[in-house]
């Protein structure tokens, strides 16, 4: 034997046994006793075909290398956090002598005792040549069976056992809160673990209890809280949205005639803190027998906000006021077309005031007229796309069609199903990669991926439900 071919059974061995993992199966399976086998993708080196096959059943997948020659090289990768990071070259296996097709054993796709959340890809090289090819990551439809739990599957590979990588901490409150409106709407039990990991691993993070210079931050967190008791019926959550509301309660004066600061700097009033706070206060005082506290509050703020000037003429809300108190004309931004709704409905349920749920209409329609914010029908954040649009847009789409799918579950004649249909097409058809990830632009193409941008995507597929 060679020294080069030494050196590739060496890899086989060590590879395979430094990954080893055990699901049905463990890893180093025979893909003749796969029970059924697909295609997932593939890519081509040198006229070289290299596949990634799947066995949805196992939960496995296998690199298949074929029109090759003795000695080209094939392996998988397998990566548990969405293909940020991947242990390499797992069953590393070359063409032997005679042979012009060759291929790896099974390995498993998930890694169920560590809830680790995979993707495989098959990669390969001919012969000495030193440029490598890979496939695209892909996965088994183990908890991705449909568009919805395909989407939160995704969402899960960015988990980190504490929050989501690739995104920020307000943003991910909103991919908690999107998995809590997912077990919420399809009953799903799957991944309902994160709710307390992310609650006690987090609580002692800034300031703790999930306070910190921005209000907006607190008031996404206390929403977050008030789904987890509705969900779970535990105490801690609700008390904690309690410590949230009363905290953005304390950042609001009689500058510009009320309101709520955007920060503790108090240099800014602007509408997404206050539409926040409009809801979860309104939520809380749902949940709480016989308060009046949390009620006078979102009411006084939601008179406010109404009168301050920051929905314009269109029915659309501009990002805040100037300094000396007028709509400062900044962005309409699709969030704050958003949380609105929910806060309204929250306040209707609170008060059976038909008025909340004429205003909040009032702004759904002024979204759906919007050239910029709907252009061919699909929603758009026009300030930035189709640009990166930075860290924190993203997560802004999701937010509004969440609180439309709220307002469109309430009413008796589900208005808005058909519009949230076509987002959730959209994103389907013309936004999305072999592993079921979605970017920035819901009309298309594919930018990027990331935990903020599946997480605004997959929104809209729960709203869809």
């Amino acid at each position: 034997m060679d020294l080069r071919h030494f050196t590739v059974l060496l890899l086989v061995a060590v590879n395979l046994c430094a990954a080893q993992v055990c699901n049905n199966y463990c890893d180093g399976r025979d893909p003749s006793q796969a029970i059924n086998l697909r295609e997932a993708v593939s890519v081509q080196i040198f006229g070289r075909t290299i596949r990634l096959y799947v066995s949805d059943s196992d939960n496995m997948g296998w690199a298949d290398i074929s029109e090759g020659n003795p000695g080209d090289e094939v392996w998988i990768d397998r990566s548990f956090n969405a293909g940020i990071e991947w242990e390499g070259r797992l069953g590393l296996t070359a063409i032997p002598s005679g042979m012009r097709n060759w291929r790896t054993q099974m390995f498993n796709v998930d890694n169920p005792s560590q809830r680790q959340i995979g993707a495989l890809r098959a990669c390969g090289k001919a012969g000495d040549r030193e440029e490598i090819a890979c496939t695209s990551w892909a996965r088994s439809t183990v908890n991705a069976e449909n568009r919805v739990d395909a989407g939160a599957t995704a969402l899960m590979q960015f988990y980190d056992g504490k929050l989501f990588t690739s995104t920020g901490w307000w943003n991910g409150a909103n991919c908690l809160t999107a998995l809590l409106d997912y077990f919420k709407v399809t009953g799903s039990q799957t991944y309902r673990h994160v709710i307390d990991e992310i609650f006690e691993r987090n609580k002692d993070e800034h300031f703790g209890n999930f306070l910190n210079d921005y209000i907006d931050d607190v008031l996404w967190w206390g929403l977050a809280w008030v789904n987890a008791y509705d969900l779970t019926g535990q105490t801690k959550y609700l008390d904690m949205a309690k410590i949230n509301s009363d905290y953005g309660w304390s950042f609001k004066d009689n500058h510009c005639g009320g309101g709520l600061w955007w920060s503790t700097d108090k240099d800014y009033k602007n509408a997404i803190p206050n539409e926040l706070f409009i809801k979860l206060a309104a939520a809380l005082h749902n949940r709480i027998p016989g308060d009046t506290k949390f009620l006078s509050q979102s009411i006084e703020v939601w008179n406010w906000f109404k009168n301050s000037g920051m929905i314009n003429q269109e029915n659309l809300i501009n990002d805040g006021l100037t300094d000396d108190c007028q709509n400062n004309g900044r962005i309409a931004w699709s969030y704050n077309q958003g949380v609105i709704l929910g806060g309204l409905l929250e306040l209707h349920k609170a008060t059976n005031d038909q008025s909340y749920i004429d205003e909040a209409k009032k702004i759904v329609e002024a979204v759906f007229q919007s050239n910029q914010l709907t252009p061919n029908g699909i929603l758009t954040d026009y300030g930035c796309e189709p640009g990166d649009c930075g860290g924190d847009v993203p997560t802004f789409k999701g937010v509004f069609v969440r609180n439309l799918g709220e307002l469109n579950r309430f009413l008796p004649d589900r208005p808005y199903t058909t519009w949230l249909q076509n987002q959730a097409n959209s994103i389907w058809d013309n936004n999305r990669n072999s592993l079921n990830q979605f970017g920035l632009r819901w009309a298309g193409p594919l930018d990027k991926v990331g935990a903020a941008r599946h997480q605004s995507a997959f929104e809209a597929f729960v709203a869809a439900v």
